[in-house]
């Protein structure tokens, strides 16, 4: 109270008693009533006025309980392994899907061979094409493994741009379109960099979830 209020705790005491005397309602009840009567309306007003207050009020409960028994660390590491789960399941679907839909169009002009042969070529050629033009316009961050820059990154170096929702975006198609053309390459490198991005970018939603730790997780880029 002495950091609250600047004035006298005794004025201070003397001003809050006139004031509730005044405004308490003397229904016999008291003063300890009349407060406990005015909380209460101010409880079902503000009900009122946000029909969610109860149910956000609850979830805050929850979120608290979850943290003090499992801890913000925990949740984070589960999420991200949950995600990347579904990120590489999602790659490696389509990945599948891109190759068998080259077989299936090699199959279907078995008629003529030379067919077969410009729709075998030209097929991968396309999707290496659109991988790298698109990783390029989009993001040219994300070109290459990944694992140079992130090694830079772990040595405290700032490096613009390598961490955000845009160069995850290119990393998984332009990744996704290369692997899917049949090329002789592997996710296990690039994948270091889409985790470290999965990371980032959690990081921020648990910043705005749960603030502490989580709040600092970028610094000002270098001039």
């Amino acid at each position: 109270m002495y950091g609250r209020y600047t004035q006298e705790l005794g004025v201070y005491a003397k001003e809050e008693a006139a004031r509730l005397r005044d405004g308490g309602v003397r229904d016999g009840g008291g003063m300890r009533r009349s407060t406990s009567v005015r909380s209460r309306a101010a409880d079902l007003l503000e009900y009122e006025k946000d029909p969610c207050a109860k149910c956000q009020s609850c979830a805050s409960r929850c979120q608290k309980f979850l943290i003090s028994r499992v801890g913000e660390d925990w949740i984070f590491l589960i999420l991200l392994g949950l995600v990347m789960a579904l990120v590489s399941w999602v790659m490696d679907y389509a990945i599948a899907f891109c190759q068998e839909a080259q077989k299936w169009m090699y199959g279907g002009l078995d008629s003529n061979m030379l067919l077969q042969y410009i729709a075998w070529v030209t097929y991968p050629v396309v999707l290496i094409t659109f991988s790298a033009g698109f990783t390029q316009i989009l993001a040219p961050q994300a070109v290459g493994s990944g694992i140079p820059e992130m090694k830079t990154i772990l040595r405290g170096v700032v490096l613009k741009e390598y961490l955000t929702f845009k160069t995850f975006v290119a990393k998984v198609i332009g990744l996704t379109c290369a692997l899917g053309s049949g090329m002789p390459l592997g996710k296990e490198g690039p994948f270091v960099h889409v985790a470290s991005l999965c990371a980032a970018l959690l990081s921020k939603f648990m910043a705005a979830l749960f603030g502490g730790i989580y709040m600092d997780t970028h610094s000002p880029p270098l001039t």
